[in-house]
Protein backbone atom coordinates (compact mmCIF):
# COMPACT_ATOMS: atom_id res chain seq x y z
CA UNK A 1 0.00 0.00 0.00
CA UNK A 2 1.38 3.40 -0.98
CA UNK A 3 2.38 5.64 1.94
CA UNK A 4 0.40 8.86 2.39
CA UNK A 5 1.75 11.64 4.59
CA UNK A 6 -1.42 12.66 6.41
CA UNK A 7 0.24 15.67 8.03
CA UNK A 8 1.03 17.02 4.58
CA UNK A 9 -2.49 16.30 3.35
CA UNK A 10 -3.91 18.20 6.33
CA UNK A 11 -1.56 21.13 5.73
CA UNK A 12 -2.50 21.37 2.06
CA UNK A 13 -6.17 21.43 3.02
CA UNK A 14 -5.53 24.07 5.68
CA UNK A 15 -3.49 26.39 3.46
CA UNK A 16 -6.10 26.67 0.71
CA UNK A 17 -7.26 30.29 0.37
CA UNK A 18 -5.31 31.28 3.52
CA UNK A 19 -3.30 34.52 3.61
CA UNK A 20 0.37 33.54 3.46
CA UNK A 21 3.44 35.79 3.57
CA UNK A 22 6.82 34.83 2.15
CA UNK A 23 9.54 37.02 3.66
CA UNK A 24 12.76 36.97 1.68
CA UNK A 25 13.33 35.55 -1.80
CA UNK A 26 16.33 33.45 -0.83
CA UNK A 27 17.12 29.85 -1.74
CA UNK A 28 14.83 28.31 0.89
CA UNK A 29 11.73 30.34 0.03
CA UNK A 30 11.73 30.46 -3.78
CA UNK A 31 10.37 26.88 -4.22
CA UNK A 32 7.46 27.86 -1.97
CA UNK A 33 6.18 30.26 -4.64
CA UNK A 34 5.21 27.41 -6.98
CA UNK A 35 4.02 25.15 -4.18
CA UNK A 36 1.72 27.68 -2.52
CA UNK A 37 0.26 28.69 -5.88
CA UNK A 38 -0.68 25.06 -6.55
CA UNK A 39 -2.31 24.87 -3.12
CA UNK A 40 -4.40 28.00 -3.92
CA UNK A 41 -2.98 30.07 -1.04
CA UNK A 42 -3.32 33.88 -1.15
CA UNK A 43 0.36 34.83 -1.18
CA UNK A 44 2.14 38.13 -0.57
CA UNK A 45 5.90 38.33 -1.10
CA UNK A 46 8.20 40.62 0.91
CA UNK A 47 11.88 41.39 0.42
CA UNK A 48 14.21 44.15 1.61
CA UNK A 49 15.74 44.35 -1.87
CA UNK A 50 14.49 46.98 -4.28
CA UNK A 51 12.13 45.94 -7.08
CA UNK A 52 14.84 46.38 -9.72
CA UNK A 53 17.21 44.07 -7.80
CA UNK A 54 14.81 41.11 -7.83
CA UNK A 55 15.72 38.63 -10.64
CA UNK A 56 13.41 39.02 -13.64
CA UNK A 57 12.45 35.33 -13.75
CA UNK A 58 11.18 35.53 -10.16
CA UNK A 59 9.23 38.72 -10.83
CA UNK A 60 7.70 37.15 -13.94
CA UNK A 61 6.56 34.18 -11.84
CA UNK A 62 5.09 36.41 -9.11
CA UNK A 63 3.23 38.37 -11.77
CA UNK A 64 1.94 35.25 -13.55
CA UNK A 65 0.59 33.93 -10.23
CA UNK A 66 -0.98 37.31 -9.46
CA UNK A 67 0.75 37.42 -6.04
CA UNK A 68 0.95 40.71 -4.15
CA UNK A 69 4.42 42.00 -3.24
CA UNK A 70 6.23 44.67 -1.22
CA UNK A 71 9.92 45.40 -1.72
CA UNK A 72 12.46 47.72 -0.10
CA UNK A 73 13.83 48.36 3.38
CA UNK A 74 10.43 49.25 4.82
CA UNK A 75 8.46 46.48 3.11
CA UNK A 76 7.50 44.78 6.39
CA UNK A 77 5.42 47.80 7.37
CA UNK A 78 2.77 46.12 5.20
CA UNK A 79 2.90 42.81 7.11
CA UNK A 80 -0.55 42.60 8.63
CA UNK A 81 -3.40 40.08 8.88
CA UNK A 82 -1.67 36.88 7.72
CA UNK A 83 -2.51 33.32 8.75
CA UNK A 84 0.95 31.91 8.05
CA UNK A 85 4.33 33.62 7.59
CA UNK A 86 7.38 31.92 6.09
CA UNK A 87 10.39 33.94 7.22
CA UNK A 88 13.79 33.60 5.59
CA UNK A 89 16.50 32.41 8.02
CA UNK A 90 18.15 35.86 8.16
CA UNK A 91 14.83 37.56 8.99
CA UNK A 92 14.95 36.78 12.70
CA UNK A 93 11.69 36.16 14.60
CA UNK A 94 12.60 39.04 16.93
CA UNK A 95 11.80 41.59 14.23
CA UNK A 96 9.04 43.86 15.64
CA UNK A 97 6.78 43.29 12.64
CA UNK A 98 7.01 39.51 13.06
CA UNK A 99 6.48 39.67 16.81
CA UNK A 100 3.42 41.85 16.26
CA UNK A 101 1.89 39.39 13.76
CA UNK A 102 2.69 36.40 16.00
CA UNK A 103 1.01 38.12 18.95
CA UNK A 104 -2.02 38.78 16.77
CA UNK A 105 -2.26 35.05 15.98
CA UNK A 106 -0.20 34.41 12.84
CA UNK A 107 1.95 31.28 12.64
CA UNK A 108 5.53 32.45 12.05
CA UNK A 109 7.75 29.64 10.80
CA UNK A 110 10.42 28.68 8.26
CA UNK A 111 10.53 26.23 5.40
CA UNK A 112 12.85 23.93 7.39
CA UNK A 113 10.80 24.03 10.62
CA UNK A 114 7.59 23.08 8.81
CA UNK A 115 9.52 20.36 6.97
CA UNK A 116 10.62 18.88 10.30
CA UNK A 117 7.12 19.03 11.79
CA UNK A 118 5.64 17.08 8.87
CA UNK A 119 8.56 14.74 8.17
CA UNK A 120 7.55 11.05 8.47
CA UNK A 121 11.08 9.70 9.01
CA UNK A 122 14.02 9.96 11.40
CA UNK A 123 15.76 13.36 11.37
CA UNK A 124 19.43 14.01 12.06
CA UNK A 125 20.30 17.68 12.61
CA UNK A 126 23.76 19.24 12.80
CA UNK A 127 24.70 22.70 14.01
CA UNK A 128 27.81 24.46 15.29
CA UNK A 129 29.94 27.50 14.67
CA UNK A 130 32.53 25.48 12.75
CA UNK A 131 32.53 22.12 11.01
CA UNK A 132 28.81 21.61 10.53
CA UNK A 133 28.92 21.29 6.73
CA UNK A 134 31.71 18.71 6.77
CA UNK A 135 30.03 16.78 9.62
CA UNK A 136 26.67 16.88 7.80
CA UNK A 137 28.29 15.68 4.59
CA UNK A 138 30.11 12.87 6.44
CA UNK A 139 26.85 11.70 8.01
CA UNK A 140 25.17 11.79 4.61
CA UNK A 141 28.00 9.75 3.08
CA UNK A 142 27.92 7.14 5.88
CA UNK A 143 24.15 6.66 5.66
CA UNK A 144 24.21 6.38 1.86
CA UNK A 145 27.02 3.82 2.07
CA UNK A 146 24.78 1.80 4.39
CA UNK A 147 21.99 1.84 1.81
CA UNK A 148 19.62 4.42 3.27
CA UNK A 149 17.69 6.81 1.06
CA UNK A 150 18.85 10.15 2.44
CA UNK A 151 17.36 13.60 1.94
CA UNK A 152 19.99 16.30 2.54
CA UNK A 153 18.86 19.85 3.27
CA UNK A 154 18.69 22.78 5.65
CA UNK A 155 21.66 25.06 5.19
CA UNK A 156 23.05 22.87 2.38
CA UNK A 157 21.53 20.69 -0.30
CA UNK A 158 18.16 21.83 -1.63
CA UNK A 159 15.00 23.13 0.11
CA UNK A 160 13.06 19.98 0.97
CA UNK A 161 9.64 21.17 2.07
CA UNK A 162 8.31 20.83 -1.47
CA UNK A 163 9.77 17.27 -1.57
CA UNK A 164 7.80 16.08 1.46
CA UNK A 165 5.53 13.89 -0.63
CA UNK A 166 8.63 11.91 -1.72
CA UNK A 167 9.93 11.23 1.81
CA UNK A 168 8.94 7.84 3.28
CA UNK A 169 9.08 6.56 6.90
CA UNK A 170 12.19 4.41 6.31
CA UNK A 171 14.21 7.26 4.78
CA UNK A 172 16.46 9.60 6.77
CA UNK A 173 16.42 13.40 6.69
CA UNK A 174 19.83 15.02 7.33
CA UNK A 175 19.79 18.75 7.99
CA UNK A 176 22.54 21.29 8.52
CA UNK A 177 20.96 23.96 10.71
CA UNK A 178 22.22 27.50 11.26
CA UNK A 179 21.47 29.68 14.27
CA UNK A 180 19.12 31.71 12.04
CA UNK A 181 17.12 28.60 11.17
CA UNK A 182 17.07 27.32 14.75
CA UNK A 183 16.04 30.60 16.36
CA UNK A 184 12.40 30.39 17.39
CA UNK A 185 12.15 26.74 16.35
CA UNK A 186 9.84 24.53 18.43
CA UNK A 187 10.94 21.10 17.24
CA UNK A 188 14.26 19.23 17.47
CA UNK A 189 15.71 16.40 15.36
CA UNK A 190 15.72 12.81 16.69
CA UNK A 191 19.52 12.85 16.58
CA UNK A 192 21.20 16.22 17.12
CA UNK A 193 24.85 17.20 16.84
CA UNK A 194 26.55 20.38 18.06
CA UNK A 195 30.12 20.50 16.73
CA UNK A 196 31.12 23.53 18.84
CA UNK A 197 29.95 27.02 19.76
CA UNK A 198 32.17 30.08 19.40
CA UNK A 199 31.28 33.74 18.67
CA UNK A 200 29.76 34.20 15.20
CA UNK A 201 27.14 36.26 13.34
CA UNK A 202 27.26 38.97 16.00
CA UNK A 203 26.49 41.55 13.31
CA UNK A 204 22.97 40.05 13.11
CA UNK A 205 22.26 38.47 16.50
CA UNK A 206 21.52 40.85 19.38
CA UNK A 207 24.39 39.36 21.38
CA UNK A 208 26.39 36.16 21.92
CA UNK A 209 23.80 34.83 24.36
CA UNK A 210 21.05 35.02 21.75
CA UNK A 211 23.29 33.11 19.32
CA UNK A 212 23.99 30.39 21.92
CA UNK A 213 20.32 30.02 22.86
CA UNK A 214 19.37 29.66 19.19
CA UNK A 215 21.87 26.82 18.81
CA UNK A 216 20.41 25.01 21.84
CA UNK A 217 17.04 24.63 20.12
CA UNK A 218 18.55 21.74 18.20
CA UNK A 219 18.12 19.55 21.31
CA UNK A 220 15.71 21.39 23.64
CA UNK A 221 12.59 19.75 22.19
CA UNK A 222 13.95 16.21 22.12
CA UNK A 223 12.49 13.39 24.22
CA UNK A 224 14.15 10.65 26.26
CA UNK A 225 14.44 8.31 23.25
CA UNK A 226 16.37 10.88 21.22
CA UNK A 227 20.12 11.58 21.20
CA UNK A 228 22.30 14.67 21.33
CA UNK A 229 25.99 14.46 20.39
CA UNK A 230 28.13 17.13 22.09
CA UNK A 231 31.72 18.33 21.84
CA UNK A 232 33.32 17.68 25.25
CA UNK A 233 36.24 20.01 24.44
CA UNK A 234 34.03 23.07 24.04
CA UNK A 235 32.86 24.41 27.40
CA UNK A 236 29.51 25.68 26.10
CA UNK A 237 28.56 22.48 24.28
CA UNK A 238 29.82 20.31 27.14
CA UNK A 239 27.46 22.10 29.53
CA UNK A 240 24.50 21.73 27.16
CA UNK A 241 24.03 18.25 28.65
CA UNK A 242 22.55 19.89 31.77
CA UNK A 243 19.58 21.09 29.68
CA UNK A 244 19.11 17.95 27.58
CA UNK A 245 16.00 15.77 27.96
CA UNK A 246 17.48 13.06 25.75
CA UNK A 247 20.40 10.66 25.80
CA UNK A 248 23.78 12.42 25.60
CA UNK A 249 27.02 11.23 24.07
CA UNK A 250 30.30 13.14 23.84
CA UNK A 251 33.24 13.27 21.48
CA UNK A 252 36.68 14.65 22.31
CA UNK A 253 40.13 15.11 20.78
CA UNK A 254 41.64 16.08 24.15
CA UNK A 255 40.10 13.94 26.91
CA UNK A 256 40.18 10.16 27.47
CA UNK A 257 36.46 9.72 28.02
CA UNK A 258 35.12 6.59 29.73
CA UNK A 259 32.12 6.70 27.40
CA UNK A 260 32.02 8.45 24.04
CA UNK A 261 34.22 8.86 20.97
CA UNK A 262 37.80 10.09 21.21
CA UNK A 263 40.92 10.88 19.23
CA UNK A 264 43.99 9.47 20.95
CA UNK A 265 47.45 9.46 19.32
CA UNK A 266 45.95 9.71 15.82
CA UNK A 267 43.53 6.84 16.49
CA UNK A 268 39.75 7.35 16.52
CA UNK A 269 38.25 5.20 19.28
CA UNK A 270 34.87 4.30 20.72
CA UNK A 271 34.82 4.16 24.51
CA UNK A 272 32.34 2.10 26.50
CA UNK A 273 32.76 1.50 30.23
CA UNK A 274 36.51 2.20 30.08
CA UNK A 275 36.98 -0.18 27.12
CA UNK A 276 38.52 1.60 24.11
CA UNK A 277 37.83 0.14 20.69
CA UNK A 278 40.20 1.13 17.90
CA UNK A 279 38.09 2.28 14.94
CA UNK A 280 40.26 4.23 12.52
CA UNK A 281 43.76 5.63 12.06
CA UNK A 282 43.68 9.24 10.85
CA UNK A 283 46.51 8.39 8.43
CA UNK A 284 43.94 6.38 6.48
CA UNK A 285 41.58 9.32 5.79
CA UNK A 286 41.84 12.05 3.17
CA UNK A 287 40.66 14.82 5.52
CA UNK A 288 43.42 16.58 7.43
CA UNK A 289 43.54 18.55 10.67
CA UNK A 290 42.32 17.88 14.21
CA UNK A 291 39.13 19.85 13.55
CA UNK A 292 38.25 17.40 10.78
CA UNK A 293 39.00 14.44 13.03
CA UNK A 294 36.53 15.96 15.48
CA UNK A 295 33.99 16.12 12.64
CA UNK A 296 34.60 12.40 12.00
CA UNK A 297 34.06 11.62 15.69
CA UNK A 298 30.76 13.52 15.65
CA UNK A 299 29.60 11.76 12.47
CA UNK A 300 30.41 8.30 13.87
CA UNK A 301 28.61 9.13 17.13
CA UNK A 302 25.51 10.32 15.26
CA UNK A 303 25.26 7.27 13.01
CA UNK A 304 26.46 4.52 15.37
CA UNK A 305 22.95 3.24 16.11
CA UNK A 306 22.03 3.17 12.41
CA UNK A 307 25.12 1.87 10.60
CA UNK A 308 27.60 -0.93 11.31
CA UNK A 309 31.12 0.24 12.15
CA UNK A 310 32.86 -1.29 9.13
CA UNK A 311 30.51 0.46 6.69
CA UNK A 312 30.95 3.82 8.46
CA UNK A 313 34.75 3.52 8.41
CA UNK A 314 34.74 2.60 4.72
CA UNK A 315 32.65 5.72 3.93
CA UNK A 316 34.95 7.95 6.00
CA UNK A 317 38.08 6.64 4.28
CA UNK A 318 36.56 7.47 0.88
CA UNK A 319 35.31 10.91 1.93
CA UNK A 320 36.94 13.90 0.24
CA UNK A 321 37.02 17.46 1.66
CA UNK A 322 33.92 19.51 0.99
CA UNK A 323 34.50 22.30 -1.51
CA UNK A 324 35.99 25.53 -0.04
CA UNK A 325 37.14 23.74 3.14
CA UNK A 326 40.93 23.26 3.06
CA UNK A 327 40.45 22.26 -0.56
CA UNK A 328 43.65 21.55 -2.46
CA UNK A 329 43.72 23.62 -5.64
CA UNK A 330 47.10 23.31 -7.31
CA UNK A 331 50.85 22.91 -6.77
CA UNK A 332 52.97 25.60 -8.43
CA UNK A 333 56.75 25.53 -8.23
CA UNK A 334 56.61 23.19 -5.20
CA UNK A 335 54.14 25.48 -3.40
CA UNK A 336 50.72 23.99 -2.59
CA UNK A 337 47.69 26.29 -2.77
CA UNK A 338 44.58 25.65 -0.63
CA UNK A 339 41.13 27.19 -0.77
CA UNK A 340 39.54 27.53 2.69
CA UNK A 341 37.03 30.23 1.76
CA UNK A 342 34.32 28.74 4.01
CA UNK A 343 36.39 29.79 7.04
CA UNK A 344 34.44 32.94 7.83
CA UNK A 345 35.42 33.30 11.51
CA UNK A 346 38.71 33.41 13.43
CA UNK A 347 38.13 30.00 15.05
CA UNK A 348 37.72 28.34 11.66
CA UNK A 349 40.91 29.88 10.30
CA UNK A 350 42.78 28.77 13.42
CA UNK A 351 41.65 25.22 12.66
CA UNK A 352 42.86 25.64 9.09
CA UNK A 353 46.27 26.87 10.21
CA UNK A 354 46.61 23.94 12.61
CA UNK A 355 45.96 21.47 9.80
CA UNK A 356 49.39 22.18 8.30
CA UNK A 357 52.92 21.38 9.43
CA UNK A 358 54.41 23.40 6.56
CA UNK A 359 55.21 27.11 6.71
CA UNK A 360 52.20 29.15 5.57
CA UNK A 361 51.55 32.16 3.40
CA UNK A 362 48.12 33.25 4.63
CA UNK A 363 45.62 35.35 2.68
CA UNK A 364 42.92 36.59 5.08
CA UNK A 365 40.35 39.32 5.62
CA UNK A 366 36.86 40.16 4.43
CA UNK A 367 33.47 41.38 5.62
CA UNK A 368 33.27 42.42 9.28
CA UNK A 369 30.81 40.42 11.46
CA UNK A 370 31.84 42.31 14.61
CA UNK A 371 34.02 39.44 15.80
CA UNK A 372 37.05 39.57 18.10
CA UNK A 373 40.27 38.82 16.20
CA UNK A 374 42.53 38.66 19.25
CA UNK A 375 42.47 34.80 19.38
CA UNK A 376 43.88 34.50 15.87
CA UNK A 377 47.05 36.51 16.56
CA UNK A 378 49.07 33.86 18.38
CA UNK A 379 48.37 31.02 15.86
CA UNK A 380 49.33 33.36 13.01
CA UNK A 381 52.56 34.30 14.75
CA UNK A 382 53.35 30.61 15.28
CA UNK A 383 52.44 29.27 11.82
CA UNK A 384 52.54 32.07 9.25
CA UNK A 385 55.61 33.46 7.49
CA UNK A 386 53.80 35.90 5.23
CA UNK A 387 50.41 37.47 5.98
CA UNK A 388 48.43 39.11 3.18
CA UNK A 389 45.28 41.01 4.16
CA UNK A 390 42.27 42.27 2.21
CA UNK A 391 38.77 43.51 2.96
CA UNK A 392 37.06 45.30 5.83
CA UNK A 393 38.73 43.27 8.57
CA UNK A 394 42.27 43.76 7.26
CA UNK A 395 42.97 46.56 9.75
CA UNK A 396 41.59 44.57 12.71
CA UNK A 397 43.69 41.52 11.88
CA UNK A 398 46.79 43.64 11.26
CA UNK A 399 46.54 45.38 14.64
CA UNK A 400 46.11 42.23 16.69
CA UNK A 401 48.84 40.30 14.83
CA UNK A 402 51.30 43.21 14.98
CA UNK A 403 50.72 43.53 18.73
CA UNK A 404 51.32 39.81 19.30
CA UNK A 405 54.39 39.75 17.01
CA UNK A 406 55.94 42.69 18.87
CA UNK A 407 55.24 41.01 22.21
CA UNK A 408 56.89 37.77 21.07
CA UNK A 409 59.63 39.58 19.15
CA UNK A 410 58.70 37.70 15.97
CA UNK A 411 59.12 38.82 12.39
CA UNK A 412 56.11 38.39 10.07
CA UNK A 413 55.90 40.01 6.67
CA UNK A 414 52.47 41.66 6.52
CA UNK A 415 50.99 43.18 3.37
CA UNK A 416 47.70 45.02 2.74
CA UNK A 417 46.07 44.50 -0.65
CA UNK A 418 43.12 46.06 -2.46
CA UNK A 419 41.62 42.89 -3.92
CA UNK A 420 41.92 39.12 -4.26
CA UNK A 421 43.90 39.22 -7.52
CA UNK A 422 46.52 41.49 -6.00
CA UNK A 423 46.80 39.26 -2.93
CA UNK A 424 47.30 36.13 -5.06
CA UNK A 425 49.98 37.83 -7.15
CA UNK A 426 51.76 38.86 -3.95
CA UNK A 427 51.46 35.36 -2.48
CA UNK A 428 52.97 33.85 -5.61
CA UNK A 429 55.86 36.30 -5.40
CA UNK A 430 56.56 35.59 -1.72
CA UNK A 431 55.87 31.86 -1.37
CA UNK A 432 58.95 29.62 -1.22
CA UNK A 433 59.18 25.95 -2.27
CA UNK A 434 57.81 23.68 0.46
CA UNK A 435 55.46 26.35 1.80
CA UNK A 436 51.66 26.39 1.60
CA UNK A 437 49.49 29.28 0.41
CA UNK A 438 46.29 29.16 2.44
CA UNK A 439 43.29 31.32 1.55
CA UNK A 440 41.40 31.32 4.85
CA UNK A 441 39.71 34.71 5.33
CA UNK A 442 38.53 34.42 9.00
CA UNK A 443 35.79 36.79 7.83
CA UNK A 444 32.56 36.74 5.84
CA UNK A 445 32.57 37.43 2.11
CA UNK A 446 29.91 40.08 1.59
CA UNK A 447 32.22 43.09 1.21
CA UNK A 448 33.50 41.87 -2.18
CA UNK A 449 31.63 38.67 -3.08
CA UNK A 450 28.16 37.14 -3.29
CA UNK A 451 29.01 34.49 -0.70
CA UNK A 452 31.90 32.30 0.45
CA UNK A 453 31.40 29.91 -2.50
CA UNK A 454 31.66 32.78 -4.99
CA UNK A 455 34.80 33.95 -3.15
CA UNK A 456 36.33 30.46 -3.18
CA UNK A 457 35.54 29.89 -6.84
CA UNK A 458 37.18 33.19 -7.81
CA UNK A 459 40.25 32.22 -5.78
CA UNK A 460 40.48 28.87 -7.57
CA UNK A 461 40.03 30.49 -10.97
CA UNK A 462 42.81 32.99 -10.32
CA UNK A 463 45.16 30.32 -8.96
CA UNK A 464 44.53 28.03 -11.91
CA UNK A 465 45.41 30.89 -14.27
CA UNK A 466 48.92 31.01 -12.81
CA UNK A 467 51.42 29.46 -15.21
Amino acid sequence: MEYINQKLVDFNNYIKFKKVAIIGLGVSNIPLIDYLYKQKAQVTVFDTKKYEDIPKEIMDKIASYNFSFYFGENSLENLNGFNLIFRSPSSLPTKPELEKEAKRGAIVTTEVELLMKMCPCKIIGITGSDGKTTTTSLINAILKKAGYKVFLGGNIGIPLFTKLDEIKPNDILVLELSSFQLMGMEISPNISVITNITPNHLNIHKDYEEYIEAKKNIFKFQNEDDLVVLNYDNEITKNCSKEAHSKVTYFSSKEKLENGYILEENIIKKCEDKVRMHLLNTKDVILRGTHNYQNILAAIAATDSLVDTETAIEAIKEFKPVEHRIEFVKEINKVKWYNDSASSSPSRTISGLNAFDEEIVLIAGGYDKNLDYTPIAKPICEKVKTLILIGQTAGKIFETVKKEADKENKQIDIYMCENLKESIDLAQKNAKPGQVVLFSPASASFDMFKDFADRGNKFKTLVNEIV
